[in-house]
């Protein structure tokens, strides 16, 4: 029997991930956009596009209106399925360039959830000599079912936004360990208000796995330099090294590099996004 009728599906939910996260990107930086509009810039009928934005709207992440779709909360959390087809190319480079600062030989490392930190896991699957300890199901699942990497897993309630387990048991895990390099996805890093992100419990998590590293490393695209989200995870004091892309802002780079952090800075790859 052929395989392509079972592999078309799952290419046709990929492309509109990722049209979808076009989308969102396109209202948010407007704040409003009328249909028509949207589906010329994407290069899709109205139809498809009515389609998309009713959809969206169910789930949350915009407000269909008459003829287009408005904004929401810019600062509103996007779920980790859409943000993982947003800056594709950046995170990629930017996980390869952040995998490269590990030593060789027996390691622990710790990874948190974001599609960033996802991205490192996918470029250490080569390795068969690392611990790694993570909160996120898709950063564990990444890792145990491509290499041979002893995975950690914490307990925990899992926040269905971010697929990370948070909580008191997913702290005690990361307490319980040592850790040589903890990679820190965020959704915001900037000079004043350090590394951050949506949700209050999910911060003092991704801490607890800060707390327990010799070295933090964050791993954040260029959108989210400069930005900061309701809740901290660290003090510019806590983190080590930023590894970025030529997107950032540059004069907010200076101010963090200012502050004592290694500001690593891998090629802008936005154009093959």
């Amino acid at each position: 029997m052929s395989n392509t009728p079972s592999s078309a599906p799952q290419a046709t939910s990929q492309r509109r991930s990722e049209r979808m996260a076009q989308i969102l990107g396109y209202v948010n930086m407007r704040g409003t956009a009328r249909l028509t509009e949207i589906a010329d810039e994407l290069g899709v009928s109205t139809a498809t596009m009515r389609r998309d934005l009713a959809d969206m709207d169910a789930q949350g992440l915009l407000i269909r209106s008459h003829g287009g779709a408005r904004a929401l909360d810019p600062a509103k959390e996007v779920s980790v399925r859409l943000r993982d087809a947003r800056f594709r190319g950046a995170k990629l480079r930017i996980a390869e360039h952040a995998a490269g600062l590990l030593p060789a030989g027996p390691y622990s490392v710790a990874i948190s959830g974001g599609t960033t930190a996802a991205a490192v896991a996918r470029a250490l699957t080569s390795r068969d000599d690392l611990s790694v300890a993570t909160n996120a199901l898709t950063t564990a699942t990444e890792l145990a079912t491509a290499s041979k990497l002893t995975v950690i897993m914490t307990g925990g309630f899992i926040r269905s936004t971010s697929l990370e387990a948070v909580g008191v048991l997913a702290e005690k895990t990361f307490g319980a360990i040592n850790v040589g390099t903890a990679f820190l996805g965020t959704d915001g890093f900037s000079a004043r208000g350090g590394a951050t992100t949506h949700n209050e419990i999910e911060a003092r998590t991704n801490h607890a796995m800060v707390a327990q590293a010799d070295r933090v490393v964050v791993v954040a695209d260029g959108s989210k330099i400069g930005r900061a989200a309701l809740a901290k995870v660290a003090d510019l004091d806590e983190i080590d090294v930023l590894v970025t892309d030529s997107s950032a802002d540059a004069d907010e780079l200076a101010a963090i590099a200012a502050a004592g952090i290694d500001v690593q800075v891998v090629a802008d790859a936005r154009s093959e996004d």
